[in-house]
């Protein structure tokens, strides 16, 4: 089965290593590319837990500040695991999506104990910090990276795309969605998907590329990418 990944290299490179091992062929196709955004300096002794939205979050985070024991809850298992790399030892992930993150918030950590720190980029989907201050919450954000597109490609890789599409792409965002859209009109993909299996991310990202014909549309959580081999 041929394989289409469109995270940046570090984001996917162990998913790359497995699915070659499946014998399976794998093509990468980096949508994006994250840069740090240097913040408000901010006191992380006033915060009694800390919410991440994304591994790269947790990546761009000045951790020689902050106290690795307060809670750490994740938005799913790929950024729990993150956070762990980097010490922090008490964190509570959810199933992938920010839905799951707040109920688990609601959870374990009453709006009476103390104020959280929630950490994303710059752009985001669900406005989790509004919706926590609406709970009765106190919550800071801070944003710590932001997203850019890549638009130049490298022009070998597309003619063999042409060649040889892809039985399976797997998109993470709406960012990736908007690129992905962009880079099949730049370079007149539109018509060469029919026989291809869209994977993503949420129905907002799936909506975005809802314009060209795809064999399926799958919805999926982190970490269920290997089960959805199986299922087509």
């Amino acid at each position: 089965m041929h394989i289409l990944l469109t995270r940046p290299l570090e984001d996917c490179s162990e998913m790359i290593v497995k699915f070659k091992s499946l014998g399976h062929q794998v093509s990468h196709l980096p949508l994006l590319s994250v840069e740090k955004v240097v913040h408000d300096e901010t006191n992380f002794a006033d915060f009694n837990g800390v919410i991440f939205t994304s591994a790269n979050a947790v990546k761009f985070l000045n951790h020689d500040e902050i106290n690795k024991t307060i809670k750490c809850f994740c938005v799913g298992e790929a950024t729990e695991k993150k956070a762990r790399s980097f010490g922090f030892q008490n964190t509570i992930a959810a199933e992938g999506n920010v839905s799951n993150l707040k109920e688990l918030i609601l959870q374990n950590h009453g709006s009476s104990e103390g104020q959280l720190l929630y950490v994303s980029g710059e752009t985001i989907s669900v406005d989790l910090d509004q919706q926590l201050l609406k709970e009765g919450y106190s919550i800071k954000r801070i944003i710590n990276y932001r997203v850019n597109h890549n638009q130049n490609f490298n022009e070998d890789f597309v003619k063999e795309l042409k060649q040889n599409m892809p039985d399976m792409v797997y998109v993470y965002s709406q960012n990736s969605g908007s690129s992905f859209l962009n880079f099949i009109k730049i370079h007149q993909l539109e018509s060469r998907w029919m026989d291809t299996n869209l994977m993503c991310i949420g129905e907002k990202t799936s909506s975005i590329l809802n314009e060209i014909k795809w064999k399926k549309i799958f919805l999926f959580n982190p970490g269920e990418e290997e089960f959805l081999l199986y299922k087509i």
